[in-house]
């Protein structure tokens, strides 16, 4: 069986990203990104949760969010999840789950609560888009 390895999120950035260089002169560029949830309990109380997600960037795309984003602003994050291990200074063994991002979309603020807003907005944007580009076709 084929194994598959996506992650779509969206959220906003909890710090600045922090870009530095590998040897050979590829960027890289390290940010963290909050989600939310919210929904209604059982109770009826509203409920919400944060997931703090960090998020790993290369080669032009890391200069280009390093250039463009900052803490807060809204993102859409499309990557694979990569578990990282090391032993920290200590000698104690250390992992965590990271994303590596492959593809991202800087979204614009439309002054919603939450980005759910956002993202409706940016799915009828591509929608209206696509529309466009099938009525330009010829045949």
């Amino acid at each position: 069986m084929a194994n598959f390895n996506k992650i779509l999120l969206m959220g906003n950035l909890t710090r600045d990203p922090q870009l530095s260089y590998t040897p050979n002169q590829t960027a890289v560029v390290d940010f963290g990104l909050a989600t939310n949830r919210r929904w209604t309990g059982q109770d009826g109380s509203q409920r919400e949760e944060t997931c703090f997600v960090d998020c790993r960037a290369f080669g032009r795309q890391a200069e280009n969010i390093n250039k463009y984003l900052s803490k807060g602003k809204l993102a859409f994050v499309e990557g694979r999840l990569t578990f990282d291990t090391w032993t920290a200074q200590d000698g104690t063994k250390r992992s965590r789950h990271r994303v590596t991002v492959e593809n991202i979309q800087f979204m614009p603020r439309t002054g919603a609560a939450d980005g759910n807003q956002a993202a409706q907005s940016a799915s009828t944007d591509s929608e209206v888009k696509q529309q466009t580009v099938k009525d330009d076709i010829p045949f």
